[in-house]
């Protein structure tokens, strides 16, 4: 079974990020939506809320599951046996990062990554943005494929 990692801490996963996972899904059997957990980062949204929502969210989707891990995705990834890495990009500059990130991972543990772009129409919105947005009380709605709080 071909599976793939989805790592991110998903503060808030965007309709952006469903793009990706639907691609995903054409080109793995099963993939792991990784929640990083980072006591450094203030997050916006609590852990359960992101959790949560990510479960109800692909509850009829067999090949999906999600899981709040701590430390290096690498470890994450290898935990599961996947050799893969499912990441998103939006802009030039996030695709030289990914690349970097992506040669790193190689020559650690031997992980590959697979870069996917959000349809164009999603392709401007960011959790970053949402986030922004959705603290001066904005409707950010839209932009997120489960109602938040």
């Amino acid at each position: 079974m071909r599976t793939a990692i989805f790592p991110g801490s998903f503060d808030p996963f965007t309709i952006g990020h469903l793009d990706l996972v639907q691609r995903g899904l054409e080109l793995f059997d099963h993939i792991v939506i990784g929640i990083g957990r980072n006591s450094e980062k203030k997050e916006m949204f609590p852990l359960s809320f992101r959790e949560q929502s990510l479960r109800d969210l692909f509850r009829a989707e067999g090949r999906v599951t999600v899981e709040v891990f701590d430390g290096l995705t690498v470890d994450f990834a290898r935990r599961h046996n996947a050799r893969f890495l499912l990441r998103g990009v939006r802009t030039v500059t996030d695709f030289a990062y990914e690349q970097t990130m992506a040669e790193a991972n190689r020559q650690l543990d031997g992980i590959e990554t697979v870069v996917l772009y959000a349809r164009p129409e999603h392709a401007y919105i960011s959790s970053s943005l949402v986030r922004e947005l959705y603290s001066y009380h904005k409707d950010v709605q839209a932009m997120v494929p489960y109602p938040l709080p």
